[in-house]
């Protein structure tokens, strides 16, 4: 009986309500697979690049508009017809034309003795690399090259301009995440705060606090980006504080009717009894109790962002060429939706499942921070 009562007792700690909360949200499979969509869209916006040979700037003469497909480019039956042309650029005739492999052999002749040099021809063409002269016969009126065939993958297809297309993608998404989420956490910074003070104090500080909300609604959108970027000039980071400093009106009026209904609450008396200020108040009691509703709005935002991001590059205040984001591509994409669909389908499966999982991961996080279910 003795060693029984001196058996210590296991740790029966009880758990946090943000423990609680991930329990809820990772039994939400809707939103873990959101999760899991987001993580590896990220992956393949900013790690993808490491592993592709091609820039996002890098312009492909050879393959201009070419659909997308998983064989390597150029086709060996087009070689030949490649290698004619230029011959014919080169002011040379081209006698014989061979592949072995990945290396590749020709004959040039000429009236006149042939330049060594016109070798650069062959290597400014995408189709062929390190050119240099085999033989030289006929007191240099025959030549023979040989070369190395260079082969290009472009598996979402190139744009109009010969560039990659999935290269185009993941920078795109680079631009398009990062400019959504930190223009969302810039109107959930300022939203919150400012909703949350002017709901709980009240009174005539609410009433001036929300009649320059208003002022701020009744301004143009475009014409604010417009004094913002002739004054701060063009800039990324000015992209995301322009969208953010508009986008928190919304916010804040969302917070703002949160509080008006959490202020009457008994647990906000309680507080106000102990002696808590009204500062701690909020930022103890007030802001934890809107997270809900303002997570739900942030999944929103985001892709909301992305557009108005879009919108400015249309306009040309935005994201300039070479760089480009999803938005821009989608608009690019459109222009060219009968010649070239490919242009459209790629940026916009990116944007659409982007779209979705934030909207699962939205779900799931509003269920699991929902007050009435802990």
């Amino acid at each position: 009986m003795t060693d029984l009562a001196q058996t210590p007792l296991a740790d029966t700690g009880g758990r946090s309500l943000f423990q609680l909360a991930g329990m809820r949200f990772r039994r939400n499979r809707a939103a873990m697979a959101g999760c899991v969509m987001l993580v590896a869209i990220a992956l393949f916006s900013y790690l993808g690049p490491l592993f592709v040979s091609h820039t996002y700037d890098q312009v492909f003469p050879s393959y201009v508009t070419i659909p997308p497909s998983l064989e390597p480019r150029p086709d060996t039956s087009a070689l030949q017809e490649v290698m004619e042309g230029i011959a014919g650029r080169a002011r040379v005739t081209l006698k014989e034309f061979a592949i072995d492999g990945e290396t590749f052999t020709a004959t040039i002749t000429s009236d006149k003795p042939i330049d060594p040099r016109a070798t650069r021809y062959f290597d400014r063409a995408n189709e062929f690399r390190d050119t240099k002269v085999v033989a030289t016969e006929a007191d240099g009126h025959t030549m023979t090259l040989s070369g190395q065939v260079s082969r290009e993958y472009f598996p979402f297809g190139t744009d109009s301009n010969g560039r990659d297309l999935m290269v185009r993608v993941m920078l795109g998404g680079q631009i398009s995440l990062a400019v959504g989420l930190l223009a969302s956490l810039v109107s959930l910074g300022i939203g919150v705060v400012y909703g949350a003070t002017s709901g709980y104090i009240g009174g005539r500080v609410d009433n001036v606090m929300m009649r320059f909300v208003e002022i701020l609604y009744s301004l143009p959108f475009v014409f604010l980006v417009v004094v913002l970027v002739v004054f701060f000039g063009r800039s990324f980071i000015l992209i995301f504080l322009v969208i953010g400093a508009v986008e928190w009106l919304d916010m804040a009026r969302i917070v703002r009717g949160q509080t008006l209904a959490l202020k009457r609450r008994e647990f906000v008396g309680a507080a106000q009894a102990l002696g808590l200020t009204d500062w701690q108040i909020i930022r103890r009691h007030i802001i934890p109790n809107t997270i809900g509703p303002v997570v739900v709005f942030v999944t929103v935002v985001v892709p909301k962002v992305i557009l108005l991001e879009s919108f400015l590059s249309f306009l040309g205040l935005g994201v300039q060429a070479p760089l480009t984001s999803w938005g821009a591509l989608i608009s690019e994409g459109a222009n060219n939706i009968q010649s070239a669909p490919w242009l459209l389908i790629f940026p916009a499966i990116f944007f659409v499942a982007t779209l979705f999982s934030l909207n699962f991961v939205g779900d799931g996080l509003r269920d699991a921070l929902d007050p009435k279910d802990r």
